[in-house]
Parts: C-alpha cells; sequence; structure tokens
C-alpha cells in the first residue's frame, strides 16, 4: 500500500510539473516544505534554492494542482470500491480509472456504475426488456415482430410498451456512452451559444439588464463580467438561459455511431437516440458547460478582485506622521480626529463648514488650532458625501505650517467602524470616530488598517457575491498574508489583527504577542519572541524573517534577513574586521564581500544576494512613495463635464473589460479597455494600478443614465 501511495506521489508530481511548466524537482521541494508546515511566503522568501527561486503565485499554483489531484485521486478510491461492490470491476476497468487524471473522463468511466434513482430505464429492466433492448442494438431485422411480441407478457401491456420500454433503455445507455459524450461535448466546446431571454412580465424588474433582454453569442466569446450578470439575472428570476449547439448537427453524429443499418430496428435506435439526446444527454453536458464556463468565469473575477486587492494593499503609505482625519458631511458636519505618529486617537471633534449649518469660520478656528495643538503634518478627508466640499474649505485654510491634503478611499470604513474589532480598540467611542479614525491611518499605512476589514467589503472586484465564496475567500486571504509578509510588520507597534497574517501565526500566537508586549515592554530582539506563550521553533522559523524591530541592539533585527543566516553575515563582517552595524553604514565595506566565499551545502547565491540586498537597504519598504493629488477644481457634479475636457483621476477599481476612474464627482468614469493605449492590451492592469493617478479625457456623457466614457488615448500622463 506504501509503495501505491509512493507511485501515486510521484504520478502526482508529474502531472503537476506538466500542467504549471516547472520541473519535477521543484514541484517536489515545494510539495515537501509544504508537507512540513511551511508557509507559502515563507517558501518563495528563504527556500529559494530548494525551489529554484520559485514566487508565490507559482508556489499557490503547485498547491492549487495539489489539492485538485489529490481531491480525484480520493475519488477514483470511492470509484473503484463502488464497482467493486457491484462485482463489476474489471482488470481492465481497474487499470482505465487508475490511468485517468482527468475530472470528466473518470465521470463518464463511472457513469454506466454510479447508482441511480429510479429512471425510465431501471423501470423498463424492472418489466424484462433488457434483453429486447439489446437485441434492438444488433440491428438484425428478421422476425422482428415476433421477437417484439415475445416481449408482451407480465407488466408490459403490449408492443408498443414493449418497444417504448427498449428505447428508454437504449436512451440510457446512449447517454452513458463515453464515445457519444465526447461527441456532444466536443460539439458544444466548439460552438455552443448562450441565449437569454427575459421572464414575459418582468421587463420593469429587470430594467437593469436590459441589454440581455434578447442576447445570444457563442459561449466561448462570453466574458466574465457578461457571463456573471446573466447568471445573477437568472438567479433572480428574471431571465430565462440556455446553452445550445446545433442539434441537427449532435443528432447526425449521434445516429452515425448507433444507427448502423435501415430497416425497424434503426427506426427505434434513431427514435432512441433523438429522445436520449433530447431528455438526457444534451441537458446533462449543458449542465456541465454551465459549470465550467460559471467556473471560468468566477476564475477571472476572482483574479481581477485579488490583483486589485494586491494593489490596494500595497498603496502608497504616508508612513508615521501626525494626522488630522476628517468624515466629511452635510448636515451631520464633519468628524475630525487628531491622531499621533503611531495612529493614536488624541482628540476629536465635529466643524460644520458646509449647509445647512454653515458655521464657516467657527470651522476654520478649530481646524487651525487642532492643526496647531497636535503638530499635525498631513490632513486626510474621506471620499464620500461632501468630499469635494470639504477638501476645497481644508485647502483654502491657512496654516501656520506646511501641511499636505490627501483624499482617502473610504471603501469599507463603515464595515471597520461597526466591527468587533473596532468596538474592541475604541469601546468608548461611536462609530463615526472609529471611521474618521480608520480614514487618517488608511493615509499613515494602508495595509495596517484594510486588513481589519473583510477583504470583499473594500470593494475593488467585481460580482463578488456572485462567484464561489470559499474560493473567493482562500483567494483573498492569500493575497492578504503575501502582501503583508512582502512588507513585513514592526513587531511592537502591530496590532494583533496585522500579526494574524504574518507567516507561521495565526490568531491565538498573534494575540499572544500582544499580551506579552502588554506585560513585559516593547521586544529588544526576535529571539525574545521564544518566550512567548506557544511559540515554539516552527512558528518562529516561520514567522521572525517577517517581523522587525527598529530599535533592536541587533541591527539585523530590523531587515528581512532571517535569524537563521544571521551567522553568515556575522561572519562577513569578522573577516572584515569590522561590526555588522558597520556593514551596514559602510557600502564601501560591502563592495568588499565576494558572496561566492560563503556558498554552503544549504545557502546559495539566490539566499546570499537576498542578503545583500537587504544590507544595502535594512528593513525596506517595497511600497513607492505617496504623491500629492488635486482634482479640477471646476469639475463638482456631472453637469460641470464637457465632452474633450481634459482631467486628473484616480483609479478606483479595475475590471477586465476596463478601469473605473473617480474623477471628483459622485460618478465615476470609466475607462474600456481600448481606450487605455494606443495599442492592443488585454488586461487593464498591464496599464493602470490601483490609485494610481491618471490623467483621462472625457469622450461621453450619458447624464440620464449617470454614465461617463473616459479615454486615455492622446493623453500625456504626468
Amino acid at each position: 500500500m506504501l509503495l501505491i501511495r509512493t507511485n501515486i506521489m510521484e504520478i502526482i508530481d508529474k502531472l503537476i510539473a506538466t500542467a504549471t511548466g516547472l520541473r519535477p524537482t521543484q514541484v517536489t521541494s515545494v510539495l515537501k516544505l509544504l508537507g512540513d508546515g511551511a508557509t507559502i511566503p515563507f517558501i518563495s522568501r528563504y527556500r529559494k534554492e530548494a525551489t529554484g527561486g520559485l514566487d508565490e503565485v507559482q508556489i499557490e499554483a503547485i498547491k492549487t494542482n495539489w489539492d485538485k489531484l489529490t481531491e480525484i485521486a480520493k475519488r477514483k478510491e470511492t470509484i473503484l470500491k463502488t464497482i467493486a461492490e457491484q462485482e463489476k470491476l474489471t482488470p481492465e476497468l481497474e487499470k482505465r480509472i487508475n490511468d485517468s487524471w482527468d475530472a470528466t473522463e473518470l465521470e463518464d468511466i463511472y457513469l454506466p456504475y454510479k447508482p441511480k434513482r429510479k429512471t425510465r430505464a431501471e423501470a423498463a429492466r424492472q418489466k424484462g426488456l433488457e434483453p429486447l433492448a439489446l437485441w434492438l442494438m444488433m440491428q438484425n431485422d428478421r422476425d422482428f415482430d415476433r421477437k417484439v411480441d415475445s416481449f408482451v407478457k407480465g407488466d408490459v401491456k403490449d408492443e408498443e410498451d414493449a418497444l417504448k420500454g427498449a428505447r428508454d433503455i437504449i436512451a440510457e445507455m446512449v447517454n452513458e456512452d463515453e464515445r457519444a459524450r465526447h461527441t456532444v461535448r466536443t460539439q458544444f466546446s466548439r460552438e455552443a451559444v448562450i441565449s437569454v431571454k427575459v421572464v414575459k412580465g418582468k421587463e420593469e424588474e429587470a430594467a437593469k439588464y436590459r441589454d440581455y433582454f434578447d442576447f445570444s453569442e457563442p459561449l466561448k466569446r462570453c466574458t466574465s463580467h457578461r457571463l456573471l450578470a446573466i447568471r445573477r439575472a437568472e438567479a433572480e428570476g428574471l431571465v430565462k438561459v440556455t446553452l445550445s449547439p446545433d442539434d441537427e448537427v449532435c443528432l447526425d453524429r449521434l445516429d452515425r455511431q448507433f444507427v448502423r443499418s435501415r430497416g425497424d430496428c434503426a427506426q427505434q435506435i434513431a427514435e432512441a437516440v433523438k429522445d436520449g439526446y433530447k431528455r438526457l444527454l444534451k441537458p446533462s453536458i449543458e449542465t456541465e458547460f454551465a459549470g465550467i464556463s460559471k467556473e471560468k468565469a468566477d476564475d477571472e473575477a476572482i483574479r481581477v478582485f485579488a490583483e486589485n486587492l494586491r494593489q490596494l494593499l500595497l498603496a502608497s503609505p504616508l508612513g508615521q506622521k501626525r494626522v488630522l482625519a476628517i468624515d466629511p458631511g452635510f448636515r451631520t458636519g464633519c468628524k475630525v480626529v487628531c491622531l499621533d505618529a503611531q495612529g493614536n486617537l488624541l482628540h476629536n471633534e465635529n466643524i460644520y463648514p458646509h449647509p445647512p449649518v454653515d458655521k464657516i469660520k467657527e470651522a476654520s478656528a478649530k481646524l487651525r488650532k487642532m492643526v496647531e495643538a497636535y503638530n499635525i503634518e498631513a490632513i486626510a478627508i474621506g471620499n464620500g458625501t461632501a468630499s469635494r466640499e470639504t477638501e476645497y474649505f481644508v485647502t483654502s485654510q491657512a496654516f501656520d505650517r506646511q501641511v499636505q491634503v490627501f483624499v482617502v478611499s473610504e471603501q469599507g470604513a463603515s464595515i471597520y467602524s461597526a466591527s468587533k474589532i473596532a468596538r474592541d480598540e475604541f469601546p468608548e467611542y461611536d462609530v463615526t470616530v472609529r471611521g474618521a479614525v480608520s480614514i487618517g491611518r488608511r493615509l499613515m499605512d494602508p495595509l495596517a488598517e484594510l486588513v481589519k476589514i473583510d477583504a470583499k467589503s473594500i470593494g475593488v472586484g467585481q460580482y463578488q457575491h456572485d462567484v464561489d465564496q470559499p474560493k473567493l475567500k482562500k483567494a483573498l486571504d492569500q493575497t492578504v498574508e503575501n502582501c503583508v509578509n512582502s512588507v513585513g510588520v514592526n513587531l511592537n507597534t502591530a496590532s494583533s489583527h496585522l500579526l494574524t497574517y504574518i507567516s507561521g501565526l495565526g490568531p491565538q500566537l498573534a494575540q499572544n504577542i500582544v499580551n506579552y508586549r502588554a506585560d513585559n515592554g516593547a521586544f529588544a530582539s526576535r529571539k525574545e519572541l521564544l518566550k512567548v506563550a506557544r511559540m515554539g521553533a516552527k512558528a518562529f522559523e516561520q514567522s521572525a524573517g517577517f517581523l522587525r524591530i527598529p530599535s533592536a541592539t541587533n541591527p539585523l533585527d530590523n531587515t528581512a534577513v532571517h535569524p537563521e543566516s544571521y551567522h553568515i553575515v556575522e561572519r562577513m563582517a569578522k573577516d572584515l574586521g569590522c561590526s555588522v552595524a558597520d556593514l551596514i553604514a559602510d557600502k564601501e565595506l560591502r563592495q568588499k564581500i565576494d558572496i561566492n566565499r560563503y556558498i554552503t551545502d544549504t545557502v546559495g547565491l539566490p539566499t546570499l544576494k537576498d542578503i545583500m540586498q537587504e544590507l544595502e537597504k535594512p528593513g525596506r519598504d517595497p511600497r513607492k512613495a505617496i504623491k500629492v493629488f488635486e482634482f479640477d477644481r471646476n469639475v463638482r457634479t456631472i453637469d460641470d463635464l464637457r465632452e474633450g475636457m481634459e482631467l486628473p483621476g484616480i483609479v478606483g477599481n479595475i475590471t477586465n473589460f476596463g478601469a473605473f476612474v473617480d474623477i471628483g464627482i459622485k460618478e465615476n468614469g470609466l475607462v474600456h479597455l481600448s481606450q487605455m493605449a494606443d495599442r492592443f492590451i488585454s488586461d487593464p492592469s498591464e496599464v493602470v494600478s490601483i490609485h494610481q493617478q491618471v490623467r483621462v479625457q472625457v469622450m461621453s456623457i450619458d447624464r440620464d443614465r449617470k454614465r461617463i466614457q473616459l479615454t486615455m488615448k492622446g493623453v500625456i500622463q504626468d
């Protein structure tokens, strides 16, 4: 049994290598590391020698394929057991099942043996009509009437009843025939058309789906966003959807397979083939393709969402600055909070610079006073209601110092402010204060703040509620984990929620770290982590390299150099007759290092190059520096727009058909994929990223439908 299991693992490794285009040795190494409890971020960052330098995406692809193939292996065991219990498992059949690693092919092989609910064919078999069906399939017309008449007995009323039962059995045989299923599946793959019709009487209710009231196009050309919109409309009971190939072509090919003469038997078989196709085979393959097309659409939507999330999480941080944050509003006023450089709340109050209250002078005085009293270095303004008016009000003030002003996305802030995390953090404050704090912290460190919000609530996806939810959650969680670990976190300031995403930790260990910090003060070294409750050697190995201590005695504790490699740096310093701190501070010293001298059986050039890069920029942040941005002051509403206008904007969301750009009004404009560049592009991410500052030109304005078409073609980007 162990030998069989080993053989299966070797086969799976080779199949994954073929599917991913990687070497079998790379696949085997990754699977061994994953099996030993290593995380994807740890493997990609600290085990490059073992994997040949694979990144997170490649490692995730290996893991995904492994999960899929091991599920198929389990399914094979079930199938073999079921057929064996029926005493129908021949050596040839067993070999076919063992050799197959295609889930669809496997189910086709299994279909004739699969336990069924009571079907028309099964009812006919119970009447004793299976021999008649098999005789008809031989297509020997001799004594046709006498042969059929011999089955008229018991529950079989007459010859037509006998023939009908036989045809039901043949129809099921056609449906379960592998070659027949392959024939119809091929036709679906080549030419299936998706057709949509609005449900009669639901036209008004389905108005937002009117583009699909009488829609038809080849399934293989139906894009992810269109398919998901159609399936959502179908789920709401507003449209009827069908997938169909050319029925005549399918029937003609099936007839050529099953009908081999022109007599009475052939006539019965042709009738059974037609019934089997329309009643069983076509609906079965249609369901299969509906599932396949939905899965592909889901995967594309999830890919877009995950990439948008990655870009959003890795948005430029302001860093540790003293920030005043404003959650704008008209009637209820603007909630203002002042935060220190660590994001701690120092002060909060309301100001009313807008109608209907219009306490402009009082608001100005309060704002200037807060900026002065709390040494504010930057102001963050939420981009919701009254955002433009608040931005204009703030930028028109004369402060006693240079203060940068930023407009910050509010997406998901309300979710955070009402969450348990926010209540635990600010139990004595209401949701408005928590929301304003979140806006300020997003400016300082988008990653640290956004991880507190369910990624689905951030609003940078398309049809996220319609896709496979477990698959979406897995993809988004992995994206968050990769982002957090690629940046690293300050061990002495990170929240328990942020620490949760660090490789090797999790909720309990993250909370234990925070508790230890509260009881014992700041960590002085990474090694001190081993004193945290339940922090074992494995968790330490997986997490330590991603945790930073800026003020540590050992300067390597504030770098991405893993503690397991400290001895290498110490040896380099010793060989040069200097300290590790000197090595980090002096470029000329580092240039004297010949890294080839430090290659060993376990440490190769990839690790040594990473170490040298870290020594050059210890604790570096991979995110870009933040830039101040200002919307066009002459554009406040859609009525201010004119065709041909050139405007600054910020990319708010990316889909597979284009990008939505915030141009400073309530409605976002769409830059269609075809309007992003003067060259052909297949993916908007080739040109733009979330929160990127762009310049766009207004192409058209549909004021009734509140739609704005923009272009980037021919527009010079800053």
